[in-house]
């Protein structure tokens, strides 16, 4: 069930059944010439909804953009401060916490968010540690990215070897190819060269620009197909369905 399409009345019936919600989080940022500007939002988007209409799960809008300045350098890249960030977190915890919501389950789309993430989940952790002693609930926040599943890793590593990548890569761009296939019938024709975009280290938005021209980083997105998004929508949803079931019964 997805928050936004929900009313108030069903979220308190939900609510005496299960404490536990999943935060869909990801970025908006460039993935190349073929990827979309959303794909790290989308996928995990995507996912989370799979799952929360497969297990009636509640699911929460979407945090679509994330810590991403290294990618401003390419058009229509967005970014949070990491302080931004973390205010972001904080206050939607917070939210849901003030309703009865306890078990906080990120999914996220965007290896930058992830130090953030936890210092978030630290200062949420810190101010029920530090205040007076209440009747507040405790709350547990846990994130978990849906591409370092085993079973995603171990499908990626079959399909596309090495070329998948470090960013834009073909696993990501297959999974949004699946969810939205008349815009991917647009974009995913675009030329790409080299073949296997170069490997290395990034910093600021410069650099990164000038260090990989096309945004791509390792990877050859061309490989990507809607098929082997939709068996890493499988893989992830269950893989993820289980870590969830794990987290708001301990």
């Amino acid at each position: 069930m997805r928050l936004q399409l929900a009313t108030w009345p069903e979220v308190e019936t939900y609510l005496k059944d299960s404490t536990g919600i999943i935060i869909p989080i990801g970025s908006t940022e460039q993935h190349g010439p073929t990827g979309f500007v959303g794909t790290d939002a989308l996928t995990a988007e995507g996912i989370a909804h799979h799952l929360g209409a497969r297990h009636g799960i509640m699911v929460a809008p979407t945090i679509s953009v994330g810590m991403a300045q290294h990618h401003l350098g390419f058009p229509g890249s967005m970014t949070l401060r990491p302080s931004t960030l973390i205010a972001v977190i904080r206050d939607t915890v917070e939210s849901l916490a003030r309703h009865g919501f306890d078990r906080m389950f990120f999914i996220n789309g965007h290896g930058g968010n992830i130090a953030t993430a936890n210092a978030a989940f630290n200062e949420v952790y810190a101010e029920r540690s530090l205040a007076p002693a209440s009747n507040r609930p405790s709350v547990r926040c846990v994130m978990r990215n849906w591409f370092t599943c085993p079973g995603v890793m171990e499908l990626a590593k079959e399909l596309y070897g090495d070329a998948d990548g470090s960013h834009a890569t073909a696993s990501e761009v297959a999974l949004t190819y699946h969810l939205f296939p008349e815009d991917a019938a647009r974009v995913r024709t675009a030329p790409l060269s080299p073949e296997i975009a170069p490997n290395g280290s990034i910093f600021d938005a410069e650099d990164y620009r000038r260090s990989f021209p096309d945004g791509r980083i390792g990877s050859n997105p061309a490989l990507a197909e809607a098929e082997h998004g939709a068996r890493f929508l499988e893989i992830a949803t269950q893989e993820l369905a289980q870590q969830y079931q794990e987290f708001v019964n301990a």
